[in-house]
């Protein structure tokens, strides 16, 4: 894969927990604690989108600061003396992690509980009453699941399916205070909405709050289980941009597709066909799907061969994938 140079930038100094660290002007502190070998929280953060500062789990101490600062979108500064494990900073964590996992579910959120763990929090300790934000499933098409009981309000679904990459503005927020949410206009089902089905929103999900239809399925059978599954880059077959996907497959089955952040063409983001038209390699007929077909003399005419029942093969290339709108809207 060929990655387009950039422009060379001048280093700045700066100190992170005490010891020094050279980062290309223009990082923020996050990428300086990166590269100092610090291990700072993130949820809302996207390495493919402008920074919200929403969550503020990566709050760090800057020196002479009134304030703590996000190290997502703080710049760094020549001179900075940034501390990352502050009693300060890690109270503060403490508490968001207690208020984020009090009223959301957190159960599919990578790494939550070890941070849980690792600062001490007690979301418990607001009792059984405390307000949260569980909810049914919303299951409306074949592609994904919006589970917004798992929903922190990170805003990365909006940004991805707005003016940062799709532009489709399918979703926003509704609502105010406790009561805000993630939405389609007028809370309409998917299938009435804008949306063209491109799953990039389930990409920049950082809680499973949007997750693949096969994937929500699995969970609920307690099938999914992620340590047998493994991963393969390979090009888009659809057509001739050549996007990249990582193909997440378990049983020797692909469970759902993703695509990686750092390709140069599509950085993590897919249409329709690339992330959800996978069903065509592993279509399985069943006993309905089969017709008995004449063949040679020597052939056994019981022999049953496996043809789709009624129209192309879900997912391929002369027929929509199943549970959306056409497939005009693949923009």
């Amino acid at each position: 894969m060929s990655v387009p140079l950039q422009p060379p930038r001048r280093l700045i100094e700066m100190t992170v927990d005490g010891d020094p660290v050279r980062v290309p002007e223009g990082s923020t502190v996050l990428d300086a604690c990166s590269a100092a070998g610090k291990d700072i929280p993130t949820l809302c953060y996207g390495d493919t989108l402008t920074p919200k500062n929403a969550c503020r789990v990566c709050v760090v101490e800057v020196e002479g600061a009134r304030t703590l600062a996000p190290a997502c979108s703080r710049r760094a500064e020549p001179g900075m003396a940034v501390g990352t494990a502050t009693e300060r900073a890690r109270h503060s964590r403490k508490i968001v992690l207690e208020l984020l996992a009090s009223t959301a579910d957190l159960s599919t959120t990578p790494r939550a509980a070890e941070w849980i763990e690792e600062y001490g929090a007690r979301p418990d300790r607001f009792g059984e009453e405390a307000a949260t934000v569980a909810q049914p499933a919303k299951v409306d098409n074949d592609l994904y699941v919006r589970d917004y009981s798992k929903c922190i309000l990170c805003y990365k679904c909006v940004d991805a399916c707005g003016d940062q990459w799709q532009n489709s503005f399918a979703i926003s927020v509704a609502g105010r205070g406790f009561d805000a949410m993630i939405s389609t206009e007028h809370d309409a089902p998917l299938t009435d909405s804008a949306c063209v089905y491109c799953g990039n929103c389930v990409e920049v999900c950082p809680t499973g709050a949007l997750s693949f239809k096969s994937e929500f399925d699995m969970r609920a059978a307690g099938s999914w289980d992620e340590s047998r599954q493994t991963e393969t880059t390979t090009i888009c077959s659809y057509c001739g941009v050549g996007c990249n996907l990582t193909l997440h497959v378990q049983d020797n089955r692909i469970v759902k597709v993703s695509s990686p952040h750092d390709n140069p063409v599509t950085h993590g983001n897919l249409c329709i066909k690339g992330r959800f038209g996978f069903q065509h390699v592993q279509n399985v007929a069943t006993s309905e799907d089969t017709i008995p077909l004449s063949g040679p003399a020597s052939a056994p005419a019981s022999d049953p061969v496996s043809v789709p029942a009624s129209g192309p093969v879900p997912g391929s290339a002369s027929g929509p994938v199943p549970g959306t709108r056409t497939a005009s809207a693949d923009g």
